[in-house]
């Protein structure tokens, strides 16, 4: 887990190292010309020594500081910082970072062949983790996205035709469930991600033709079942009016009759052409 290393205001220990080498400079002097160079050697050797602590920080950057390999804690104080000396410090960006997933083909829960990219966003919020517990957590972040991806689109199919089943395109449900599983993923190499959302969404070259005809046909299947619907509507409608208005008494057979043509002239894609009876409506 992250902790934070000591660490001293680099200005502050410079400062200090200047007024020890005086120090011993004084002391040299009052002592003898062999002080004096023994107090330079001295002085030498600790400002090398202490020189290996100094390191920059910039802003949204942390160090992780490891001495002889024990992690001893992580900066991310911007700036001129000093730490233990002898120590090695390797840089970690805490910068919101994103990128595009390659596309995919994959098979939807349908079994249909599509392709699929999604953009992540996300940045490290545990530089111990990010450090340790993974080789890379940038191509770790790659890989547990496209699998995520992969997983996300073989569990909902590409377009559901069933009510209350989530399908691909419902972007906001399923950029919810891909966040959340990227989390679980990635929370082991220190890594939160802010979002995930699918920018490419198709259906594979081979199938595309053959689902776009299908796509039309269930389009054409709703509009005429709306009409009909609306159609059935008019014509009780009319036949109720025809009745409380005493216009026009018709049997069953003639209602009959008068259904159909009217059902023929409303559900009809096609412009009508209307026949004019001249003679006795039971001729």
């Amino acid at each position: 887990m992250e902790r934070r290393a000591f660490r001293l205001n680099g200005f502050a220990v410079t400062i200090g190292l200047l007024v020890l080498g005086g120090a011993l400079a004084a002391a040299g002097l009052a002592i003898g010309v062999e002080a004096l160079a023994g107090a330079a050697i001295l002085w030498g050797v600790i400002f090398v020594i202490v020189a290996t602590g100094f390191t920059v920080i910039n802003p949204n950057e942390a160090k992780v500081v490891q001495f002889l390999g024990r992690y001893v804690g992580s900066v991310n104080d911007a700036g001129f910082q000093w730490v233990a000396p002898l120590t090695t410090k390797q840089r970690v960006t805490l910068r919101v970072r994103n990128f595009e997933t390659a596309k995919l083909k994959v098979n939807d829960a349908d079994g249909n062949p599509v392709d699929i990219a999604a953009v992540v966003v996300y940045k490290v919020v545990d530089t111990a983790r990010a450090a340790f517990s993974v080789d890379d957590y940038e191509e770790y972040v790659a890989i547990q996205s496209e699998a995520a991806v992969r997983h996300l689109a073989t569990s909902h199919p590409y377009d559901s035709h069933v009510e209350g089943r989530t399908s691909l395109r419902d972007g906001a449900e399923v950029a919810e469930e891909l966040t959340a599983e990227l989390r679980e993923r990635t929370g082991l190499a220190g890594v939160e991600v802010l979002e995930a959302r699918i920018t490419h969404l198709a259906y594979a070259p081979e199938i595309a033709q053959a689902m776009l005809v299908r796509q039309q046909a269930a389009q054409v299947v709703a509009a005429r079942a709306h009409i009909v619907e609306g159609a059935v509507g008019m014509v009780g409608l009319a036949l109720d009016r025809l009745s409380e208005q005493g216009v026009v008494e018709l049997d069953e057979e003639r209602k009959a009759q008068m259904v159909s043509n009217l059902l023929v002239v409303l559900c009809g894609d096609r412009a009508t052409q209307p026949v004019v009876n001249a003679g006795s409506l039971y001729a």
